[in-house]
C-alpha cells in the first residue's frame, strides 16, 4: 500500500523540523531520517507527506492480547496482574536477532488488522478486568502521539500504561512521552557501540541516556532486559562492564532480566543461550550489588524469584510467569524483617497467571465504541 493511498496518517505538529535542502527530519529518534516528499523513515511508520511528517498507524495494531504483567517482563510493578498488550509495525532500530520481526520488520500497512482509538482501549482494559495496558511487541517510540494519547484515555479510567522499549529516542520527544508512563521496561541490549551498530543498528549512548533520565528526572518505575546472545554480548568482561555501569548510575535496587535468545530472524546461525550464561550473569550483577537480578526464557524457578535484600528470605516465588509463595506485605515491605522491596505494589497479588489471551476489542466494548 502507498502512504497516498493509507487512511491511516495522522499529521505530526512536533519533532521535525524543515532542512536547508528542502528535505524534513524526523528528530524522534536518533537516527534523523531525512525525507523527500513520499518517502518513509527507516521506522516505516513516519513518513512526509505534503511536506508535513505524519504517523501512518495512529489507531491501528498488529494485535491485542492480555497478559501477564511478568511477560513484559516487570517483576516489582502490580504483580500477578492482567495486562492488555498491543503494537503497531515497524521499528526504529534493526536488531539482527529481533523475536518479533515479523511484526517489527513489516513493511505492510495489512499487518495492522485491528482498529481501535485511545478511548476504546482503555476502555477495553476496564472491562478484561486489566490494571495496565503495554506498548509492546514493536518500540512505542515511534507511534509516540498513539502511545501519548492511549495513555492520557487510560489515565482517565485508572489504568496504568506501560511502555516496552530500546529506549532509542531523543531528549525532548523522551520528555514527553515518559510524562504518561507508569512503567517501563527498557532492553539494554549490549553494552558495545560496535554490537549497537553492527548487530541493532543503531548507537549505544542513547539507550544510556533514556536509563539516566527515567532514573534521575522521573517517577517512572523501570526494568532492564538484556538478551544475550552466544557470541556476541555474553563475555563475562562486558557484563561485568555493563553491572558496574548500572549500580554506578541507576543504583542498586533497578530490576534486572538477564533472558535467552533463541535463534530467529537474521541471527539463524547462533544456538540458544545456556541457561548456565545467564545464571553466571545474575551472579556477575549481584556480585556488583545490583539487589534483584533475574533469569528469563528458561526454567529456573531460583533466578525468577525475589529475595529480601535485608534478610534474605522469598519474597515472592515465581515458575516462570505463576505466582506462588507471598511474604511482601501490602505496601511491599519484608514481612520478616521489614525492608522494603523496591517496586509498585498495591494489595495482595493477582492470580492471572501464565494465561494469554487475544482478544478482539469490539467484542468488548462494542464495534461503535467511541
Amino acid at each position: 500500500m502507498s502512504l497516498a493511498e493509507s487512511d491511516e496518517a495522522v499529521v505530526t505538529t512536533r519533532y521535525w523540523r524543515v532542512l536547508d535542502d528542502g528535505k524534513i527530519q524526523c528528530d524522534v529518534c536518533p537516527r534523523h531520517c531525512q525525507l523527500s516528499e513520499g518517502q518513509r523513515g527507516l521506522c516505516f511508520v513516519r513518513a512526509r507527506q505534503n511536506d508535513q511528517i505524519v504517523l501512518t498507524t495512529f489507531g491501528r495494531s498488529s494485535g491485542y492480547c492480555v497478559d501477564p504483567i511478568e511477560k513484559k517482563p516487570l517483576n516489582h510493578f502490580l504483580p500477578g496482574t492482567p495486562v492488555l498488550s498491543f503494537g503497531t509495525a515497524g521499528c526504529n532500530l534493526a536488531c539482527r536477532f529481533c523475536q518479533n520481526w515479523d511484526i517489527s520488520k513489516s513493511r505492510e500497512i495489512d499487518t495492522l488488522a485491528d482498529q481501535a482509538p485511545p478511548a476504546m482501549i482503555a476502555r477495553a482494559a476496564r472491562e478484561l478486568g486489566c490494571r495496565s495496558v503495554a506498548f509492546t511487541y514493536n518500540d512505542p517510540v515511534i507511534f509516540l502521539e498513539y502511545a501519548i494519547e492511549t495513555a492520557k484515555a487510560c489515565r482517565e479510567v485508572g489504568i496504568a500504561s506501560v511502555a516496552v522499549t530500546a529506549g532509542y529516542i531523543c531528549e525532548e520527544p523522551r520528555r514527553e512521552f515518559y510524562r504518561y508512563m507508569d512503567a517501563a521496561n527498557v532492553d539494554l541490549k549490549g553494552f558495545s557501540e560496535a554490537f549497537y551498530h553492527k548487530v541493532c543498528g543503531g548507537h549505544l549512548e542513547p539507550v544510556l541516556e533514556t536509563l539516566v533520565y527515567l532514573k534521575r528526572e522521573t517517577d517512572v518505575w523501570f526494568e532492564i532486559t538484556t538478551l544475550l546472545i552466544p557470541g556476541e554480548n555474553d563475555t563475562e568482561q562486558e557484563i561485568d562492564a555493563m553491572s558496574r555501569w548500572v549500580v554506578e548510575n541507576l543504583g542498586p535496587d533497578v530490576p534486572w532480566h538477564f533472558t535467552a535468545f533463541h535463534p530467529d530472524y537474521k541471527m539463524l546461525d547462533k544456538p540458544h543461550t545456556p541457561a548456565m550464561t545467564l545464571t553466571r550473569a545474575r551472579e556477575i550483577a549481584m556480585g556488583h550489588g545490583v539487589r534483584y537480578v533475574y533469569t528469563g526464557n528458561v526454567h529456573d524457578r531460583a533466578g525468577q524469584s525475589t529475595y529480601c535484600h535485608g534478610c534474605g528470605a522469598l519474597l515472592i516465588d515465581r515458575d516462570w510467569y505463576v505466582l506462588g509463595e507471598w511474604n511482601l506485605s501490602d505496601d511491599g515491605g519484608c514481612r520478616l524483617c521489614g525492608a522494603q522491596c523496591p517496586g509498585v505494589f498495591d494489595g495482595p497479588p493477582g492470580r492471572w497467571g501464565s494465561r494469554r489471551m487475544p482478544v478482539r476489542l469490539a467484542d468488548w466494548v462494542g464495534e461503535d465504541a467511541p
